[in-house]
């Protein structure tokens, strides 16, 4: 299943989420307005009523709904917030991207090489600083809010190779979906928890024995309201009951899948299985100490709750059926810890063949590459930022020194065109950031042209420590660059995109409203556009043949032609991005095998035609790794 399939696949088991809600609710509004019927018959009287009482019925139904609604929805809302805010409330604390720290900077490390390879932003990254067991978890809406964060345990007590595999555990729930589906069951769940609430207040107000003065005269009812609040109470955390039965069920299959896709992308089952076998020997285990871990607990790589009675609301698979599907020949051996048995660096295996790497593979291939965790998409990125110059990737760490790092990116070469770039700056460019200008002058000059937008992704985590005031002036400063140079090339064009998307919203900036929906063929000018700034990328002679070959990917293009390059510019392809942004999951699919059989016409992918195809994914939320080295 690619990553298309697994969106559809997650966009179906949000429907059945819902329906499976909507009967608990359903349940839940008949129960209080048989209780409610069942306190007030004296009042309402029997008489040829029966049961049901049309008007009473209303009333409790539209009461119970909008209660139940407001508690889901503001939920809701305040998860909608970002991971950040899931994390904090558990207690977390961010570590910071320059982290020295030895085993926060081991931490930081794995998230950033996953990232890059899986092609989405590096998320932030929490710490649970009082929590002994080992335990993790990824929060947020889409790769662009979200964050990795592990406990204090799972800091301490797990190798390199361990740590790999639940933060690649994690990362497969970023790019299943399955992150958008807790916030979702989690808001579902908090609202028929109010109902409980409300009753559990009721108790607590008219059932202590002392009214307020104004009440006193009211003192026959308060039995009703008592009876009231108890139905309330038992009928609100019954429904929380059966919402957990709900949870548990999806959260288990997405436990397998998550362990699955670790292991593929680490080649490794050694170190997650490890991890596992470590939990079963750890005396605090996986469970967390916070309050607030019962309400998260559909969001943890492993059981954050002590479950004795009532193991089948778990929402993980038993620790000891996961460990038998990584390492069959060892899963007897729960108790034993795994240091002695997984060493600290695993030995990788040898890389598969990769996009755009090693020869010309076929356009499908690319499709097939977005959102997957992939070996040899890890071995790369780690092999890329060791390559690196070290100046490079400490400044991408650094809020200061990583805005003169992406400035420095768009000075052109040229020392005509760069002088003017750098005229167009003057007295406004802060001094620090001048100075640190001036200091990566040198390791930027011999920055390979492929290395350029991972090491922006690798930049995106500092530079959302900017004030707003930072931000916006950063911002001015980067299209003063670009325009001063007079046009806009394909990597400033990637990168303005990158930025907009991925750290605007960050400060406040509100992110274009989501594209309507739209079908591939209702969408043949703006594909045939795309199509055509991808063939003129790879140089005018091969345009024609490169346009024909993605054409052919789609039947409703067979007879298009080519359009001039000055139709091509990149502000048509911005509203054309806009557009497609619309398409559902399997059309997204043919429209990314379209444009890579584009490129991949003559056997061969620049940087430029990879910094477009990577725009165009991103554009489509499909992360895709680097194609071109």
């Amino acid at each position: 299943m690619d990553f298309f399939a697994r969106q559809e696949e997650a966009r179906q088991r949000s429907r059945r989420l819902v329906i499976l809600f909507a009967l608990a609710v359903a349940g839940v509004v008949a129960s209080i307005y048989f209780a409610v019927r069942l306190l007030l018959v004296p009042s309402l009287g029997t008489a040829g009523a029966g049961l049901f009482h049309p008007p009473l019925f209303t009333v409790t139904a539209t009461i119970t709904l909008l209660v139940i609604g407001a508690g889901s929805l503001s939920k809701s809302a305040e998860l909608a917030r970002g991971g950040a805010v899931i994390a904090r409330s558990l207690g977390g604390r961010p570590v910071q991207p320059n982290s020295s720290e030895p085993r926060e900077r081991r931490l930081l490390n794995v998230v950033e090489e996953m990232a890059l390879a899986a092609g989405i932003p590096v998320p932030g990254v929490y710490l649970l600083e009082d929590e002994p067991g080992i335990n993790a978890f990824a929060a947020g809406l889409t790769p662009d809010d979200a964050v990795v964060a592990v406990t204090r345990g799972a800091l301490d007590e797990l190798s390199r190779d361990e740590l790999q595999g639940v933060i690649g555990h994690e990362f497969s729930h970023i790019l299943n979906g399955d992150m958008r589906l807790n916030v979702r069951l989690a808001g579902l769940l908090y609202g028929l928890l109010v109902i409980g609430l409300a009753g559990y207040w009721i108790l607590r107000i008219f059932g202590g024995g002392r009214l307020p003065g104004s009440r006193r005269n009211q003192r026959g009812s308060v039995p009703l309201l008592l009876l009231f609040g108890v139905a309330l109470y038992v009928i609100g955390y019954v429904g929380v009951f059966f919402g957990r039965l709900i949870q548990a069920a999806v959260s288990r299959q997405r436990e397998y899948l998550a362990d699955s896709s670790a292991v593929q992308f680490t080649r490794n089952p050694l170190g997650l299985a490890g991890a596992l076998r470590k939990i079963g020997a750890l005396a605090a285990g996986s469970r967390l100490r916070t309050a607030a871990a019962e309400e998260a607990s559909h969001f943890f790589f492993a059981d954050g709750l002590e479950r004795k009675l009532f193991r089948f609301l778990s929402t993980h698979p038993p620790l000891a059926r996961r460990i038998a599907r990584l390492d069959p020949a060892g899963a007897a051996d729960l108790a034993v810890a795994a240091a002695a048995t997984v060493p600290d660096r695993f030995p990788p295996g040898a890389p598969a063949g990769v996009v755009g790497l090693a020869g010309a593979p076929a356009a499908r291939s690319v499709p097939a590459a977005a959102g997957r965790l992939a070996a040899a998409n890890l071995a790369r990125s780690t092999a890329l930022l060791a390559a690196l110059p070290p100046a490079l990737p400490a400044a991408a760490r650094e809020p200061l020194a990583a805005q003169a790092l992406v400035l420095g990116l768009l000075l052109d070469r040229r020392p005509e065109v760069r002088e003017r770039q750098l005229a167009a700056l003057s007295g406004s460019l802060p001094e620090a950031v001048r100075g640190e200008l001036a200091r990566l002058e040198t390791p930027l000059a011999t920055l390979p042209a492929h290395a350029r937008l991972p090491l922006v992704s690798l930049a995106l985590p500092a530079l959302r420590r900017l004030s707003p005031a930072q931000y916006d002036q950063f911002s001015q400063l980067g299209e003063r660059l670009i325009a001063a140079d007079e046009q806009i090339d394909l990597f400033e064009y990637a990168l303005q995109r990158l930025l907009a998307r991925h750290l605007a919203p960050t400060f406040g900036k509100r992110p274009p409203a989501p594209a309507p929906p739209v079908a591939l063929a209702d969408t043949r000018s703006e594909i045939i556009l795309l199509l055509s700034a991808l063939a003129w990328c790879g140089g005018a002679a091969g345009a024609p043949a490169a346009f024909a070959a993605g054409a052919a990917e789609l039947r409703f293009l067979r007879e298009a032609a080519l359009l001039s390059r000055e139709a091509c510019g990149l502000a048509a392809v911005d509203r054309a991005l806009d557009r497609l942004a619309g398409l559902p999951p399997s059309a997204r699919r043919t429209l990314l095998t379209a444009a890579a059989a584009t490129i991949f016409a003559d056997r061969e992918i620049t940087v430029a035609e990879s910094e477009l195809l990577r725009a165009i994914a991103d554009a489509l939320d499909c992360p895709l790794p680097p194609l071109a080295a």
